[in-house]
């Protein structure tokens, strides 16, 4: 058996485990619950949220509800895949669809060190990566590989595979925990949404002046956060002189 074949029949054999296809549904219907809300917000041309323009996420937020009809349809964007997800045969599609938007928004979270989603958007992107990867029977042909045209995989669709997948588990959570970990210790400092919060950064904080000017610098002063990041270096830098 060649290594498509062998794909292919690894793919047809967990997607008979009733436990993977629970699983699925649950991501659908998890992704789908994160993009309506904020969707049908973006449609009604309301904000989105109520941070300081001072901060980095909520002055990019602010510049973004000026755009007008782009505005808009992002907003249809996100209610169209949220909506393609939750109807089965059109869940590949939605996935197809959320898979950019929501990869833009960790890399925007993470990229403004945005508390509000720089954890929940990598996993909603893992989540959304899975359920391509679980209907990747249906792509495969538009991948570029050299798929033998005459190899197909033959699978009963009314047979099913009760057993728990303890190594999809084991290595799913343990990959969670892993990302979960790393990315809250990605930064040593961050903006957080309130001055109040940003401050309190500085009770753990060895130069706690330095973290105070990082805060004002942001939430006061509504400089850009590599301004501000400088702010806090320099700081540093004077403290261990």
């Amino acid at each position: 058996m060649g290594f498509y074949a062998t794909l292919d029949q690894i793919h047809a054999n967990l997607r008979k485990n009733i436990w993977l296809q629970y699983f699925s549904i649950f991501c659908r219907f998890a992704l789908a619950a994160g993009f309506i809300p904020s969707g049908l917000v973006k449609i009604m041309d309301e904000r989105f949220t109520d941070l300081s323009v001072n901060h980095p996420m909520g002055h990019y937020l602010e510049a973004i509800y000026y755009t007008e009809y782009y505005y808009t349809f992002i907003g249809i964007m996100q209610v169209t895949a949220a909506v393609l997800l939750l109807i089965p045969r059109t869940a590949t599609l939605g996935a197809l669809l959320y898979f950019p938007i929501i990869l833009n928004i960790t890399i925007l979270s993470l990229a403004v060190r945005f508390v509000g989603s720089h954890l929940s958007s990598p996993l909603m992107v893992l989540a959304c990566l899975f359920l391509i990867l679980w209907d990747y029977h249906k792509i495969k042909h538009i991948l570029p590989f050299n798929e033998p045209p005459e190899h197909k995989v033959l699978r009963d669709k009314n047979e099913r595979i009760r057993a728990f997948p303890v190594k999809f588990a084991v290595g799913s959570f343990a990959a969670l925990v892993g990302l979960i970990v790393f990315l809250l210790n990605m930064y040593n400092i961050e903006p957080y949404n309130t001055l109040k919060d940003c401050e309190r950064q500085a009770k753990k904080s060895k130069n706690p002046k330095a973290v105070d000017d990082f805060c004002d610098c942001i939430h006061n002063q509504g400089k850009p956060l590599n301004k501000c990041l400088d702010v806090y270096e320099k700081a540093l830098e004077e403290n261990v002189k």
